[in-house]
């Protein structure tokens, strides 16, 4: 593990909080990654000099740092001045010599970074602990102490191991259980994003690791704390396959890597894991920069905008109902998958078009409409900036007077510092042109026709 043992030590704050040092931007690492993350943007046929794109190496530099910083911090210091006496915690009993005694935080929100493709995941973690040896522990240091297994590389069921692992050295517990609810970004490739409009966003897994009392997955403790957890969609089923989801978890790991690859874009990959003190040959990390730059690829830079001329002439349009008494249209939950260019992490949502017309979208125009915002989508982007050349390009199609709504999920929020977690985290970019511009009933009748969020 060596969270327990390193003698690392960083900058503390006065809450206890471990930071890296101040001065990180100047540190070799951070310079190596900068530096690897420009092959990468080149690899893209990015030019690193243009506007917007001249500090994302250092943004994704301190990002991944900062994201990793666990592998600098240990247990013993958070928990060795957290510990204490409680009267009547004995060893394996509770208060006052009576049985159970189980101490329960639900829903602790962490991230990391997975290490099969170096994308960002979510975790919602419970943790519970049976206290011993008349010490208890201080209820924050739990929450801590799991924020430290979470900033490494990791996959679900480790986390939750090394979480276990660290809590039942650090405290001496009777026993102690830990259960992760973890989602990750299930990102589509450029060409399955055109056939599949209905691509799940998200891979699931609900992983749990216990010692002590809780080594055993038949011991009552585990009815108690499923209990308490009061969570109805996780029970000890749920926990009990732990290697089952390894090879469905990173949808990553399921596609054929291409063994010819991009070899300087690898070697940039492989400069930044190492840069995160990461061996390389670790079993867990080899295939790493292959699955990460075959992920990129997809937003290479090719003039996508150049493919749509060949559709500029399509019929979009089916003559409506001549006595419609609201000729304000719609076409609402066009999905959207792009990368932030400032940060070089995904973002995901959903794009609606509001339109003045006495014609509907023929079933064509619809696709023809979802492609185009697919074309903007997959490059580098930032989501006002994709909003613009979404309602730009369907302007000249839909007659002019165009509202575009674009509502995303970006996983920068939560992944560098910070930490913003859930749906409330989602982001709208609106632009109007033609009649929509000066005309607010019709902004507000468009607005009533997008489907309540469900990112």
């Amino acid at each position: 593990m060596g969270a327990l043992d390193e003698g690392h030590y960083c900058v503390v704050l006065e809450n206890g909080v471990k930071l890296l040092d101040g001065g990180l931007e100047h540190e070799p690492e951070t310079m190596a990654i900068e530096d690897a993350v420009k092959v990468l943007l080149q690899g893209l046929g990015e030019d690193v000099n243009r506007e917007g794109l001249r500090k994302t190496p250092l943004r994704v530099a301190k990002a991944l740092r900062e994201g990793t910083r666990g592998y600098k911090q240990n247990v013993k210091d958070i928990v060795q001045g957290a510990l204490f006496p409680e009267v009547g915690v004995e060893n394996g009993t509770g208060l006052a010599g009576g049985s159970g005694g189980l101490v329960l935080v639900r829903d602790i929100d962490l991230f990391s970074y997975c290490e099969s493709c170096l994308l960002p995941f979510q975790v919602k973690c419970h943790v519970g602990y049976i206290p011993s040896g008349q010490r208890v522990v201080g209820l924050s240091k739990l929450s801590r102490v799991a924020d430290i297994f979470a900033k490494r590389l990791q996959d679900p069921q480790k986390l939750a191991d090394d979480i276990c692992f660290g809590l039942h050295h650090g405290i001496n517990p009777t026993g102690v259980a830990v259960v992760l609810q973890c989602s990750h970004i299930h990102f589509p490739n450029f060409q399955s994003a055109f056939l599949d409009s209905n691509h799940k966003r998200l891979s699931k897994v609900t992983v749990g690791s216990g010692l002590g009392t809780f080594e055993n997955h038949d011991s009552a403790n585990w009815v108690d704390f499923f209990g308490l957890l009061r969570c109805r969609d996780i029970s000890l089923d749920n926990i009990r396959s732990r290697n089952s989801f390894k090879d469905s978890w990173c949808p990553s790991r399921s596609q054929k890597v291409d063994l010819s690859g991009n070899p300087d874009m690898e070697t940039a990959v492989a400069t930044i894991v190492r840069s995160l003190g990461q061996d390389l040959c670790r079993k867990e990390l080899v295939g790493t920069p292959k699955r990460f730059v075959k992920w990129l690829m997809n937003f290479k830079d090719s003039n996508l905008e150049m493919k749509l001329n060949g559709f500029t002439t399509m019929p979009l349009k089916t003559v409506g109902v001549a006595n419609s008494k609201d000729n304000i249209r719609s076409e609402v939950n066009l999905s959207l998958w792009s990368l932030c260019e400032h940060h070089l992490l995904p973002f995901y949502g959903l794009v609606h078009i509001g339109y003045i017309s006495g014609e509907e979208i023929n079933p064509v125009g619809k696709s023809l409409l979802q492609s185009i915002v697919h074309f903007h989508g997959f490059k580098l982007q930032v989501q006002e900036r994709l909003t613009r050349q979404i309602a730009e390009t369907v302007s000249p199609l839909l007659g002019g007077d165009i509202m575009v709504v674009v509502e995303a999920n970006h996983t920068c929020m939560i992944s560098r510092g910070i930490e913003k977690f859930g749906s409330n985290t989602a982001t709208i970019a609106v632009l109007v042109l033609g009649r929509f511009s000066n005309d607010p009933l019709a902004r507000s009748k468009f607005l009533q026709m997008i489907p309540s969020y469900s990112l």
